[in-house]
């Protein structure tokens, strides 16, 4: 007879206990203070680094990453992998210009198609995963490249440009921000509702701690895992919008080696990339690293090989942290 692992999640939703609270509060403090640190560093290292505008402008340039971040932090949480996000972003732009441009579609119609492309994106990936048992590293890489060419037949490969049609998502709306920061923080808040007090985030949670022990609690994780895939889609192609709507334009090569950085942000936000932990919030504040840490880089007049190094030394960084927390709580 079958019995439940001894580290079985539990599938009822309950507050944090008290020592987990104050692991995740000193987590939030851990963030903030590099967070500050940098942005402390980047004023010393040039006057104009610390001002109103400089702040407002990495806002406006964060949406479509942070949303993606999002997803990639529930996708990380299932144990999970998309590597094809960069790709979506950008055949979600070019389906929406396309619609506009030659189908004289309107803005709010074509931008509905375009995020319907991310999303059945997404499923297909979660689909072929769990229908195959294929790690989602393969598949999403396979999606890499077919979406991506999809990209460039849907464009015949040259960019399209829309004007001020997708224009809505990137006008200031409130102290100069965008309502795509905006939204993007909206987002924020309602996943990490999502994550922390409903069921559906304690299965994603559980799925990623043991999922034979959520089988065994007659739970079925496969419709969870294409759910979680198909959401990373729809919002990548959200993000495919937000960048449209920013540039005036969509490009087939747009968001090439973001993935990279949406994992990046996802795991310097402290989540495993073993799966079973993570935190939206955290997520956000890797966000905000990254962008501080390339503006920053900007500002000073760090060549584009040095950004990447030094982007790359901290991705690295963030890994072996990752590791090494994994080692000591399974020590414990």
């Amino acid at each position: 007879m079958s019995t439940l692992k001894p580290d079985a999640p539990s599938l009822a939703t309950s507050s944090p206990s008290p020592s987990r609270s104050r692991g995740q509060l000193g987590t939030y403090l851990g963030l903030s203070g590099v967070l500050i640190g940098m942005i402390l560093l980047f004023g010393w290292m040039s006057e104009y680094f610390i001002s109103v505008d400089t702040f407002v402008a990495i806002a406006n340039e964060i949406p479509a990453l942070m949303v993606m971040a999002i997803g990639m932090t529930f996708v990380l949480i299932i144990a999970g992998i998309d590597l094809s996000v960069g790709s979506v972003l950008a055949l979600s732009a070019a389906v929406s210009a396309t619609a506009i441009l030659q189908w004289q579609w309107g803005a709010p119609a074509a931008a509905a198609l375009g995020l319907a492309a991310g999303l059945v994106c997404g499923a297909i990936t979660g689909a072929v995963s769990v229908a195959w048992r294929l790690p989602s590293f393969i598949v999403s890489l396979g999606m890499l490249e077919a979406v991506r060419g999809s990209a460039y037949l849907v464009t015949d490969s040259r960019t399209q440009y829309v004007g001020e049609a997708m224009s809505g998502l990137a006008k200031p709306w409130v102290a100069g921000l965008s309502s795509a920061f905006v939204l993007a923080l909206l987002l924020a808040v309602v996943a990490q509702l999502i994550l922390s007090r409903t069921v559906l985030g304690r299965y994603a949670v559980g799925i990623g701690t043991n999922e034979e022990a959520m089988r065994l609690a007659g739970v079925d994780p496969r419709p969870i895992r294409i759910l979680i895939f198909a959401v990373m889609g729809l919002l990548a192609g959200l993000a495919g919008l937000m960048q449209a709507a920013r540039l005036e334009a969509a490009d087939p090569n747009a968001g090439t080696g973001m993935e990279l950085q949406v994992i990046a942000a996802v795991v310097i936000g402290g989540t495993s990339l073993m799966g079973g932990r993570g935190s939206v919030i955290n997520t956000v504040f890797g966000v905000l690293i990254i962008a501080v840490l390339e503006a920053g880089l900007a500002q000073i007049g760090a060549s584009d090989p040095t950004k990447r190094i030094i982007t790359g030394c901290v991705i690295v960084v963030a890994v072996i942290i990752d590791t090494l927390r994994q080692r000591r709580s399974s020590t414990h």
